[in-house]
C-alpha cells in the first residue's frame, strides 16, 4: 500500500533553516506529482510546493518562493523540503502529499495519499 514518512520537522529560531524529508513507497514514485502542505495551528490546510519527479518541475505558493526549495531524490524515492529564513508565520504541521493534477494548490480532491505530517515550529 501507500505510504508516506515525513521526517525533519523541528524547534527553530526564526532565520533559521530545516529540510524536511518525505519517504514514498507503494507506488512509482519517479514519475508522480508531489507536493508539500501545511497546517497552521487553528487553521485550513495550505499548499506550500510541488514538484514533478519525471521532469523536475516544481511550483511554489507566493509564501513559499524565495525561501522554499522542492527537490525529489529518485533513487531515494525522497523528496525534500529546504525551508531557509523561517518566520514563526511557517510554525504548522506539514505534511507529504501524492497529487494527480499539477494544479493541485488548494484543491483538496485532487489529492490522492498523505502522510502522517511533522511538526514544524518556529520561535525564539
Amino acid at each position: 500500500q501507500v505510504q508516506l514518512v515525513e521526517s525533519g520537522g523541528d524547534l527553530v529560531q526564526p532565520g533559521g533553516s530545516l529540510r524536511l524529508s518525505c519517504v514514498a513507497s507503494g507506488f512509482t514514485f519517479s514519475s508522480s506529482l508531489m507536493f508539500w502542505v501545511r497546517q497552521a495551528p487553528g487553521k485550513g490546510l495550505e499548499w506550500v510546493a510541488g514538484i514533478n519527479t519525471r521532469a523536475d518541475r516544481t511550483r511554489y505558493a507566493d509564501s513559499a518562493k524565495g525561501r522554499f526549495t522542492i527537490s525529489n531524490d529518485n533513487a531515494k524515492n525522497t523528496v525534500y523540503l529546504q525551508m531557509n529564513s523561517l518566520k514563526p508565520e511557517d510554525t504548522a504541521l506539514y505534511y507529504c502529499a501524492r497529487a494527480k493534477s499539477w494544479f493541485a494548490g488548494n484543491d483538496w480532491s485532487s489529492y490522492l495519499d498523505w502522510g502522517q505530517g511533522t511538526q514544524v515550529t518556529v520561535s525564539s
